[in-house]
């Protein structure tokens, strides 16, 4: 994970990694090699933003688990097909993505 900017990170993947969360990525046509992230402070948000998401017609992709790296995210895509994961990290990456007055769990 790379700071790029104010409560931005660029997170590299290996295939294998990304595709155990998405799903099959494809070169070409079919899925983008590439996930955007919403971070939240909550559990309970993720799944309220999720929800929004369907909702509004956003394709579910996968439900919100939790995860082995420790956080708790969820996927869904946009009408371009990329694939947005709405998360929820414990720990140090909520401090550097989070703006101060973002309700967290611990």
């Amino acid at each position: 994970m790379f700071r790029v900017g104010e409560r931005l990170l660029l997170s590299l993947w290996d295939r294998a990694h990304a595709e155990e969360e998405v799903g099959a990525v494809a070169s070409g046509a079919g899925v983008p090699p590439v996930t955007l992230a919403h971070n939240l402070g909550t559990r309970a948000r993720v799944d309220e933003v999720l929800a929004a998401a369907a909702a509004a017609g956003a394709e579910p992709v996968v439900d919100a688990e939790q995860r082995e790296w420790g956080g708790y995210s969820g996927y869904f895509a946009d009408p371009d097909g990329f694939r947005w994961e709405v998360a929820w990290a414990p720990g140090a990456i909520s401090d550097l993505v989070l703006p101060a007055d973002e309700p967290r769990e611990m």
